[in-house]
């Protein structure tokens, strides 16, 4: 069975940071794309950033680009999302997602290319 778990979110005031993790278990984590989404009450699911498999190739929203940093480690089977500035537009919760499927990546994927979601880390930043 295929579990992801976010962690690492919390409260922060503005300028400060916050590094989420996304652990991986059950699966093949070093063959597949991973990503990281956000949803808050006043916007829809939207993408934040992605990955490739060997973490070759990233890319980021518009809104986070210079601010956030994605990585992961495949000898660990983590993800993870380091966000510095943090402004508090970007409030939300943050969820770790593996694409569908392995060897295949593409820049700002759309949520629908994932089969598995974490259970979501909540990050405020305060104004």
């Amino acid at each position: 069975q295929v579990q992801l778990r976010e962690s690492g979110g919390g409260l922060v005031q503005a300028g400060g940071s916050l590094r989420l993790s996304c652990a991986v278990a059950g699966h093949t984590f070093s063959l597949y794309s991973m990503a990281w989404f956000r949803r808050s009450p006043e916007k829809e699911r939207e993408f934040v950033a992605a990955i490739n498999w060997s973490g070759t190739f990233k890319s980021y929203a518009d809104s986070v680009k210079g601010r956030f940093t994605v990585s992961r480690d495949n000898a660990k089977s983590t993800l993870f999302l380091q966000m510095n500035s943090l402004k508090p537009e970007d409030t939300a919760v943050y969820y770790c997602a593996l694409r569908r499927d392995y060897l295949v990546y593409i820049d700002s994927p759309s949520a629908e290319l994932h089969s598995h979601w974490g259970q979501g880390t909540q990050v405020t930043v305060s104004s």
